[in-house]
């Protein structure tokens, strides 16, 4: 099965190049190509593509106001911004919106296509790159009673998360099974009540429950 795709940006060099990504990987198919949010959302609701390559800066309706739309009328669809710049404020504006993810257009093509089947996968829900650049950046000052629930293992986990690591990942470096990481991953989303990767990365950035790159420390 292919991951339909939708890329939307005003830009035609920087559809061109997008296109030429996906075109060299199997198990994406770019189904349309537009130019603006309105377009995007008119679009969508006509073909349903699986996953959504969206530019956020564009004139008229800019890519993180067309995410919200689309969002809340097909919330299925998977949403991923595409920005020249990691300014931290749009980061969390676009996961805010219900974006699944925030792609660097200056990123190696094979960190695109990683990230993207990451994406599909459900797996990753931020780049390395911009989820390092998140635990610089952002205030750890505010603490919720949901974070005080947590054990030692699930804050370590909740660190392998913000840090963009993979349950496989996590597991290595933390000499676990990955079933055991999924298990407490399922135990971190009911106590924190978030739903998904996501979420829980956002939460965890916005209330401070994770402490910088080396995710293993927590004391």
């Amino acid at each position: 099965m292919h991951t339909r795709v939708l890329v939307v940006d005003d830009h035609i060099f920087a559809q061109e190049a997008v296109c030429d990504i996906l075109s060299g990987c199997h198990g994406f198919e770019v189904i349309g190509v537009v130019s603006s949010g309105q377009e995007a959302i008119d679009f969508t609701e006509m073909m349903m593509p699986d996953l959504i390559l969206m530019d956020i800066q564009m004139p008229g309706l800019d890519g993180l106001e067309a995410t919200q739309r689309i969002k809340l009328r097909f919330p299925y669809v998977k949403i991923v911004m595409m920005t020249v710049s990691d300014d931290v404020v749009n980061l969390l504006e676009a996961l805010k919106r219900g974006a699944q993810g925030y792609l660097l257009k200056n990123l190696a093509p094979s960190a695109w296509i990683q990230y993207l089947q990451s994406i599909v996968s459900e797996e990753v829900p931020l780049s390395r790159e911009l989820a390092f650049q998140i635990l610089k950046d952002v205030s750890l000052s505010s603490r919720r009673d949901a974070g005080e629930q947590l054990t030692l293992r699930e804050k370590e986990i909740l660190n392998g998360v913000a840090a963009g690591l993979t349950n496989k990942e996590i597991a290595e470096e933390l000499n676990i099974s990955e079933h055991t990481v999924k298990n407490h991953l399922k135990n971190i989303l009911q106590k924190l009540q978030v739903q998904n990767r996501v979420q829980l990365t956002r939460y965890a950035l916005e209330q401070g429950l994770v402490k910088g790159n080396n995710f293993l420390d927590n004391d």
